[in-house]
């Protein structure tokens, strides 16, 4: 399994090349998406490879004129990658409606790096109307249609099941390795974990899936798997730091759960098949677990949240605020009153593009003191 685990580890440290090398290999083209509201079992079913677009971590100075700096610097640092010609490989960019940050980036994206393609995919704004499965239904029929012209070919529904399987298989291999995180203690770390999330949307899930269910398959009889810190629940903005979670990790914490875009939230129900297939996709992205963007009347996330924390026995949360991310800011005081009211303390990790690793030690270090205290 070490073996397979390091393999993965390589494919996200250098997911540039491996796209690179996939296209010589194949022949085929690549979709770089700016939202896991991107409908990925379209892509796979006209055979295009589906590559999220995530910034790089580090400094840059080249987004400014493009974004204002009190936009996130998550949509910051996804755009500068494109202006520094890092995703020069990609074959067109599309995106599911998201907040204005992401928009922005997008826009700037098809203005100053213009590919063969670009689309942009509407979402409902409320997913619990009663119209909302049909509108979305016709927004993934727009995308599918325009796949078509751009490809120059059908996609057939034989297309479609493909394309539901290969995402839904790699869905149920995600939840298979996160239930593992559930025992005491886990025998996964939180940023292996999130490793193969993060893997797992910047690779051929053709070939991501062999590797996930290898590992899950040797997972239980591991014996050097996460420490036996408090469990801890991350939760909030878009956060792809492997580094940050090694670091949290390394201060005695156990990161059992990922309430993220880039965690559980990417995998956590899959495709229900049915007749109509656009339909059934249109359900299940209706029915995931949904973005603060997207439950800001109804805010049913509130019960999945609470669910996580129980089902993973969570023993505190540290809300994860992007600067400047108006969602997540909105909602994390929400979440904040949740848990504290059922006993579950929280602290704020407010995150730039960069970190400071001596004051996150020092924060992390200074909340788990408190849980252990806590905890006696």
């Amino acid at each position: 399994m070490g073996n397979t685990l390091d393999n993965i580890h390589k494919l996200v440290d250098n997911h540039h090349e491996y796209a690179r090398e996939w296209k010589a290999r194949t022949g085929g083209k690549v979709l770089g998406t700016f939202c896991t509201y991107v409908p990925e079992e379209i892509i796979y079913a006209a055979d295009v490879l589906p590559v999220r677009i995530l910034g790089s971590l580090d400094p840059q100075d080249v987004s400014e004129a493009h974004i204002a700096s009190m936009y996130c610097p998550f949509c910051r640092d996804c755009l500068a990658q494109g202006l520094q010609g890092r995703y020069e490989y990609l074959d067109g960019v599309m995106i599911a409606k998201s907040c204005m940050h992401m928009l922005q980036a997008f826009r700037s994206w098809i203005l100053h790096l213009p590919t063969g393609y670009n689309y942009f995919m509407g979402v409902p704004a409320l997913m619990g109307v009663t119209h909302a499965r049909d509108f979305l239904s016709s927004e993934i029929e727009g995308f599918k249609a325009s796949m078509e012209a751009w490809l120059g070919r059908t996609i057939s529904e034989d297309d479609l099941d493909r394309g539901i399987d290969i995402v839904n298989t790699n869905r149920r291999l995600l939840r298979g390795l996160y239930e593992l995180r559930k025992a005491d203690p886990p025998l996964i770390s939180g940023a292996e974990a999130a490793t193969l999330v993060v893997a797992s949307q910047i690779t051929d899930k053709r070939e991501i899936n062999p590797m996930l269910a290898q590992i899950l398959q040797n997972l239980p009889e591991r014996r050097d798997g996460s420490g036996p810190g408090p469990r801890i629940m991350m939760i909030g903005s878009e956060n792809h730091d492997l580094e940050l979670l090694r670091l949290i990790e390394s201060c005695g914490a156990t990161i059992v759960i990922e309430e993220q875009c880039t965690g559980s939230r990417y995998f956590w129900n899959q495709v229900i098949p049915e007749g109509d297939r656009i339909s059934a996709i249109a359900q299940r992205y209706i029915s995931r677990p949904r973005c603060p963007l997207k439950d800001i009347n109804e805010r049913q996330r509130l019960d999945h949240v609470m669910d996580l924390a129980r089902e993973f026995n969570v023993q505190g949360a540290l809300l994860v605020h992007q600067k400047f991310c108006a969602p997540h800011e909105f909602d994390l005081p929400h979440i904040d009153e949740l848990l504290k009211g059922e006993g579950i303390p929280t602290y704020v990790l407010e995150l730039d593009v960069t970190m400071h690793k001596g004051s996150v030690t020092t924060r992390t270090e200074a909340f788990l003191e408190m849980l252990e205290l806590d905890l006696v």
